[in-house]
């Protein structure tokens, strides 16, 4: 161990002195960044009055239901179109016009109806029909108000009051879409190849799902969106009761480690190689299973995207690739455990002191609970803000006539709108709803309003993180400096932690959380312009925006190790953020070796556990869902795509299995500081005994030359 002994380097400081008046968390301790303090509080001001204009400004609404072309919403309660739940396009063909990427809507008429249309009909034959029902059933897809008897068929086409025709249509996220299939290997839409319009032209059912593929963008996106959503509609309780599940087992991990600290570390270990061994096993059973199965040896490139996500794993290629990442995540583990097997020791000493620790402070294992209230009312409150900022937009109209040349895609007003404003041959001209925009001066600033709702959202969201780091550390040191433990440790320690947090150290804790959100924000800028700029930048940009988004990437790791600490150092000395990081920092440099070999060490134990209960849960959901269970098959629900609720489980296990381990985490960073400088303040003699554990003292070959040593 000579070669981790503290170093009296001045370039990282001097080494602590020794403090007989020293006992742990210093109590009178005065309020540090105060500006910084009242800075966050004036931006919380502007957030809540950001919240408060977007909610009297936005409609939710509009990214539920949709619009016609006077933009009005199909199937809105409370309004005229309540019955009228679908969209109906005039021409389906017109919606593969590059107008659609460029406004994001159809260049035709679109009208609310009720039912979709199941037949083929042209507007002359329903003209010429003498059945009335055929009229009246023709009727109800053209414009309100239309003289359907009196008029002529071409004066309501110059109009554009109704379709040239109707087709075979099917609803399909609140919209009509031709019922397009395939008839021995043919696109058909109502069984028939092609259509017949009102001049005898032939309309390609090919020509029909090219259209209907470019009428609504996100179809794929909804369709998929939907399934899921029935998906948790008929399995929300098994979801509940698995996440359940997985709080127990980690409360009861935790409880373990708490008595069997070095026997549960190893037992862990090797649990967690047993259980990617089966994942790498399963992983071969299901590809060689699949060996000589028709349409098996599909590439995943070849099969390209699939709504239904089930079918990659019908497929050989998915069951390879699945498995060399596992064995990759095997050997990797496997080899760090042989490296690193004799800091493993120092390691579980350390989570063994933890382990002392948490029992005798049982309320921090419960404190986890009131930051996900705190961080699901911020989470609420920015993505509620940004749906509201999102659909603040007025309806902007437009020209809509590929006829018409220099007019298309001007703005217009419907009201005061007539196509004898434009040149001859264009009297099928139309002012149709667009789009949500506008132009005044909030609708010009709404993408700066939502950068500013996202900055907050990081601010507090870090904030709340920060509060919660500095309350356990204060709390855990307490534990550490206590000369005699229990007796020492003051009571209600977490209380008492968290109320000199937001006492003393609001304003050190906005200023730690401001320089992370700055880092955060910058990285969200540089992925908007790589999205922004994607189709124009060459390589020379591509390679320097890609070097600048891994530096900032660096940047905000290592800013969240510079923050952890220095909450640690505030929560002891009470000090301002730049002077308790600035202290931090030399105490980890003065002790750089400890740092890089036995604190990190210990970080990838705990990761391991969390890895554990991830994989128990995981792999018992994959069992149930799947139906692989003959006892339970008939109880797991029926499901679109069984890997809904699974990683639903494993993200809610992993999140739950971290609030649990990140106690943990904070609780042995902080007494690794304590730690450090316990070697360095105190010396072993009666006078200035060490305070940690006959344990570490061991591993550590130190001894304390006192009675009054602490176990």
């Amino acid at each position: 161990m000579d070669s981790d002994e503290k170093t009296s380097d001045t370039k990282y400081g001097e080494a602590r002195k020794f403090d007989a008046n020293f006992k742990g968390p210093i109590h009178n301790r005065g309020c540090t960044d105060v500006l910084c303090c009242i800075l966050f509080i004036l931006f919380l001001f502007g957030y809540f009055a950001v919240g408060l204009l977007a909610w009297s400004q936005g409609d939710p609404r509009k990214v539920i239901y949709p619009t016609d072309s006077r933009g009005q919403f199909c199937g809105q309660a409370g309004t005229p179109m309540e019955k009228k739940p679908l969209l109906f396009y005039f021409n389906i063909l017109k919606c593969a016009s590059p107008l659609v990427l460029l406004e994001l809507q159809c260049p035709t008429t679109q009208i609310c109806v009720e039912t979709c249309p199941k037949e083929h009909l042209t507007l002359l034959t329903a003209k010429l029909s003498l059945d009335r029902k055929k009229q009246d059933y023709y009727r109800s897809y053209c414009k309100e108000g239309t003289n359907f008897t009196k008029m002529s068929a071409p004066d309501i086409l110059s109009q554009g009051l109704c379709p040239a025709m109707l087709i075979p249509s099917q609803a399909f996220t609140h919209r009509c879409l031709p019922a397009l299939g395939t008839l021995k290997g043919v696109v058909v839409v109502g069984n028939e190849t092609s259509l017949a319009d009102n001049a005898g032209d032939q309309v390609n059912a090919t020509q029909l799902l090219d259209a209907a593929k470019k009428s609504n963008l996100v179809v794929e996106a909804r369709q998929v969106a939907m399934r899921i959503f029935e998906d948790y509609t008929v399995s929300w309780y098994w979801i509940l009761l698995g996440l359940v599940i997985a709080m127990v087992v980690s409360f009861v991990f935790i409880v373990l480690l708490r008595f069997l600290a070095g026997v549960m570390i190893w037992v862990m270990i090797i649990l967690v190689i047993l259980v990617i061994g089966y994942g790498i096993f399963h992983c071969y059973w299901e590809f060689a299973s699949l060996k000589g199965v028709a349409g098996a040896d599909v590439t995943i490139k070849d099969l390209g995207l699939q709504t239904d996500f089930s079918i990659y794993l019908q497929i050989r290629q998915t069951w390879l690739a699945f498995m060399i990442i596992l064995a990759i995540v095997e050997v990797v583990i496997i080899l760090l455990l042989i490296f690193l097997r004799k800091r493993i020791l120092i390691a579980i000493a350390l989570i063994k002191e933890a382990s002392r620790a948490v029992g005798h402070v049982m309320s921090s294992l419960f404190y986890p609970l009131l930051t996900f209230c705190l961080l699901a009312m911020v989470i609420a409150y920015w993505a509620v803000t940004a749906v509201f900022l999102s659909t603040s937009n007025e309806q902007v109209y437009k020209v809509f006539n590929i006829s018409a040349g220099e007019f298309t895609r001007n703005s217009c007003v419907p009201e005061s709108f007539s196509p004898n404003n434009f040149s001859a041959g264009t009297l099928d001209t139309e002012c149709r709803f667009a789009f949500y925009g506008g132009e005044t001066l909030y609708h010009k600033y709404l993408i700066v309003l939502q950068f500013y709702n996202l900055f907050l959202f990081f601010w507090c969201a870090n904030f709340v993180t920060a509060l919660g780091q500095v309350t356990l550390a204060g709390a855990f040191a307490s534990y550490y400096w206590a000369f005699k433990k229990p007796e020492h440790i003051p009571a209600y320690p977490i209380f008492a932690s968290l109320g000199r947090a937001l006492r003393f150290h609001t304003g050190s804790l906005a200023f730690g959380s401001l320089i992370l959100s700055l880092v955060q924000i910058v990285r969200v800028l540089l992925e908007y312009l790589d999205h922004k700029l994607k189709g124009a930048q060459n390589r020379c940009a591509k390679f320097i925006l890609s070097c600048m988004k891994c530096c900032f990437w660096c940047l905000e790791k290592f800013i969240k190790f510079i923050n952890r600490n220095a909450y640690i150092m505030i929560a002891i000395y009470g000090k301002s953020f730049c002077p308790s990081a600035k202290d931090a920092f030399f105490l980890l440099m003065r002790n750089v070796i400890r740092v890089a070999v036995l604190d990190k060490v210990t970080d990838f134990l705990l990761f391991l556990g969390k890895l554990l209960i991830v994989g128990i849960v995981g792999i018992c959901s994959f069992f149930f869902f799947s139906g692989r269970i003959k006892a339970v098959e008939e109880t797991a629900p029926s499901l679109n795509y069984y890997w809904v609720p699974i990683l639903t489980l494993v993200v809610g296990s992993y999140l739950i299995a971290h609030g649990f381990f990140s106690v943990y985490a904070m609780c042995v960073d902080t007494l690794f500081l304590c730690f450090c400088e316990d070697l360095e303040r105190n010396d072993g003699t009666a006078e200035r005994p060490y305070l940690m554990s006959n344990n570490l003292l061991g591993i550590l070959k130190k001894s304390n030359d006192t009675t009054k040593t602490v176990d």
